[in-house]
Parts: structure tokens; sequence; C-alpha cells
């Protein structure tokens, strides 16, 4: 059901898009002081028609939103987070006490030769 609105949605993005494209440049009615409230305002074909894909997308639109928020089912990301603890890290063993640097016999030292 979802996936099908969701098509018909895509598809009336489309034509919404197309139909927006293909009308005529009124020359920026709003800045220029006319147009926008012109009697001309007569609608032809191609913004009724614009006027039918906008109602269509907003309503798939509301729709999509209210399927979307009955499947979410109050749950939220924190609660569906696995609740297992990392393992414990391994102990260390206890170091031996004194000195921990190995000690070599004076007399099988030979010195150093420059």
């Amino acid at each position: 059901m979802e996936n099908v609105i969701l098509t018909v949605h895509l598809i009336l993005a489309l034509l919404l898009i197309g139909v927006v494209l293909l009308q005529r440049n009124e020359g920026g009615s709003l800045l220029s002081g006319g147009g926008a409230m012109t009697a001309r305002g007569a609608a032809n074909a191609l913004t009724k028609l614009t006027w039918v894909f906008a109602g269509g997308f907003i309503a798939t639109s509301l729709t999509l939103t209210i399927l979307a928020a009955a499947n979410a089912k109050g749950s939220s990301v924190v609660d569906t987070a696995p609740t297992e603890t990392a393992p414990a890290a391994p102990e260390t063993p206890a170091l031996p006490e004194g000195n921990l640097l190995p000690q070599s016999d004076p007399a099988t030292t030979t010195a150093p030769s420059n």
C-alpha cells in the first residue's frame, strides 16, 4: 500500500515539474507592479492541471506522513539498542616486586672499546 502511494507521489512530482516548466513566463509579475492582480487571471488548461497535480501531491504527502507515523509505534532508537555490555578486560598479572630490569654480571660484561 505504502509503495503504491509512494509511486503515485513520485509520478505526480514529475508531472508537476513538467507542467510548471511548460507554462508561459509572465515576466516577473509581482515585481513589475501588476500581473498578479490583473483581470487577466483566467486559468487556462495548464494552470488548472497544475492545481490538480499540486493537490494530488499534497494529498499523497499527507497520506505518506500518516502511514509513516502509524508504523513508528512510538518506539525509539534507544529502545532498540542492544543491552549487552562489553566483556570485561582480562586482568593484568601482578608485577614482581623489586627491580624489573635484568641485572647483568659485571664480571662478564666487557667495556666498550673505542
